[in-house]
């Protein structure tokens, strides 16, 4: 074997050692370190939102109306936060404060800056127990005699005031028939009148330590402490008075 030969041969054998070398060498790829990514940092996000809300709205505006409940009408938009508390300012309400559906207009606070402020559509309801018939009831129906029980209903949509049961139901009536299911409302009942039209009573004057009793006839329908016109059994003159209870109606001079 010649010389040049000899030189290619090892020539050859560096060349496929160096490759192998490099190979060998080559470092393996190992996953990259994890890092810190937007998505992980903090966020005023839809529900942190309603939750901010709802309690700012339940302590300055709903108050003891009931348990407020708010939803978002439009997506909103997450908004990165500092590493700091954030409060919400409520701006403007329409003038009738929460309803079912409103616009407010806010901003979102840290103790050192504004993040921005913002307007966003949002749907409310207040959740309360109320007075429900459970069967119909028909007007002149006493109040504590009356197939009625609570039931926890939205009264934001509720244009009228909801009766509340108290210890003077005893005294109360329907004014009108109300079907089951219906709510109870204020301006259904009315005091049970003491007296009635077309009813005899005695009336009293009284002025200092003289008292003076006639025959009355009732012309309305009162309850204690309502004024009703009245009419003089002997004379025919129309007065009026104060209904004391369901003998007794008080003239005053």
């Amino acid at each position: 074997m010649n010389f040049s030969h000899r030189f290619g041969l090892m020539l050859l054998f560096c060349l496929a050692g160096g490759f192998l070398d490099l190979s060998a060498q080559e470092p393996s790829r190992q996953p990259a370190p994890a890092t810190n990514s937007p998505a992980s940092a903090p966020t005023l996000n839809e529900s942190l939102l309603l939750q901010l809300l709802t309690a700012k709205l339940q302590t300055d505006v709903v108050k003891e109306r009931g348990e407020l409940e708010l939803r978002l009408a439009r997506p909103w938009q997450p908004l990165p936060l500092p590493a700091e508390p954030i409060s919400i300012k409520i701006l403007e309400l329409p003038a009738a404060g929460v309803t079912p559906q409103f616009i407010a207009r806010i901003e979102v606070l840290t103790p050192s800056r504004s993040l921005g402020v913002w307007q966003t559509v949002l749907q409310a309801k207040v959740w309360r127990e109320i007075s429900v018939a459970r069967v119909p009831l028909i007007r002149g129906h006493l109040l504590d005699l009356a197939d009625i029980s609570l039931d926890r209903r939205d009264v934001l949509s509720l244009r009228s005031e909801l009766a509340s049961p108290g210890p003077e139901d005893a005294r109360l009536e329907l004014t009108e028939a109300v079907p089951t299911g219906a709510p109870i409302l204020t301006r259904a009942l009315k005091v049970r009148p003491v007296v009635r039209r077309g009813q005899f009573a005695e009336a009293l004057v009284s002025e200092g330590t003289m008292q003076i009793t006639m025959k009355v006839e009732v012309l309305e329908d009162g309850a204690p402490g309502q004024t009703v016109r009245l009419r003089n059994f002997q004379s025919r003159r129309e007065f009026r008075g104060i209904v004391q209870n369901e003998n007794r109606i008080i003239i005053p001079l």
